[in-house]
């Protein structure tokens, strides 16, 4: 879902040659075309007259994100673009960078590490969000105020070992690994399992001591379900996953904040911005809803009942009251 630390060093020329071709690609996109207008959002039609294009990575999360933000600049008066479904991180970045698309919705950590080259986050959210903010400006973008949608890793539990064990926190589980060493067994992404920023890290900065018989590699999908059936106590997870609330897994709270905040925030070409100012004005209210919970619930309307990302975006929007059909 995203690419960071390590990976970046070792994969860098791959994904720009692949961001390159996703380049190509933003000559395509279809006019969003949603009839809606301004509930709590968008009265007087502020972006009435303007061309405005979005765009997002091509996973579902960031299809849904990037949905939300081109219908509520439609409710507002504008005319928009739809380049969503970039595939990969970078592609997105320059098309907003290089003005081939006025904004998205972008994470805080991926910023910092993948763009800006940093190998340590930030622990404080807003102050990850305030370094990415300042060190964009001279990229030509402007970074809104973010969400507390933070789409990290976590470690989660079905209700059943929850309830046996009891852990609530990642040092929980790191006491229970000392005091009961056969109760904690992970299932983790082979990726996630060699990682410093990772489980490599997360043992370390945590003192937990898992042995490597204790810990099964397998794909992220799968890991979900295993957790799920309680084959391995923790599963690796994503925080945002629609699957934690489809499949009721508990999470662990990151309590020492080892994991990188990857906060959702609009990233705006700034020259747009300064042309159509509105736009932060109508993203505000909606950025400031976004939180875990409506990520899940939303990310799961797509991945586990199979509606489509556009439609539970604009559901959702009207749902809130955002705007009107």
């Amino acid at each position: 879902m995203r690419i960071t630390g390590i990976t970046v060093r070792t994969t860098v020329a791959a994904v720009l040659g692949g961001a390159l071709l996703a380049s190509c690609g933003l000559t395509s996109g279809s006019p969003m075309v949603d009839d809606v207008k301004p509930g709590s959002i968008g009265k007087g039609l502020p972006l009435k007259g303007a061309d405005l294009t979005v765009t997002s990575k091509e996973f579902t999360e960031q299809l849904i994100l990037g949905a939300i933000m081109g219908i509520a600049f439609q409710a507002a008066g504008a005319d928009v673009l739809d380049r969503t479904g970039i595939q990969g991180s970078i592609g997105a970045r320059e098309a907003v960078k290089g003005g081939d698309a006025d904004a998205m919705y972008e994470y805080t950590g991926t910023a910092w590490i993948t763009y800006q080259g940093n190998t340590d986050p930030i622990t404080d959210p807003q102050k990850q969000w305030q370094a990415v903010h300042d060190a964009d400006l001279k990229n030509g973008i402007t970074w809104l105020d973010p969400a507390t949608l933070n789409n990290t890793y976590a470690l989660a539990m079905n209700q059943k070992n929850a309830a046996k064990y009891k852990t609530k926190t990642l040092s929980e589980v790191a006491a229970l690994s000392k005091s009961d060493p056969k109760a904690v067994s992970l299932c983790v992404e082979s990726e996630f399992a060699s990682r410093e920023d990772g489980l490599p890290g997360m043992q370390k900065a945590y003192g937990m001591k898992v042995p490597s018989s204790s810990i099964t590699k397998m794909d992220t999908g799968i890991i979900y379900t295993q957790a799920s059936k309680g084959t391995c106590t923790y599963g690796e997870v994503f925080t945002t996953d629609g699957r934690i609330k489809a499949m009721d897994l508990t999470t662990m709270e990151d309590d020492k904040h080892f994991f990188p905040n990857y906060n959702a925030a609009p990233e705006i070409n700034s020259k747009a911005l300064k042309e159509h100012p509105e736009m932060a004005e109508v993203l505000a209210p909606i950025t400031k809803k976004l939180n875990n919970t409506v990520a899940r619930d939303l990310n799961s309307k797509v991945d586990v009942e199979g509606q489509d990302p556009h439609e539970v975006a604009k559901d959702w929007l009207i749902q809130e009251g955002f705007v009107k059909e």
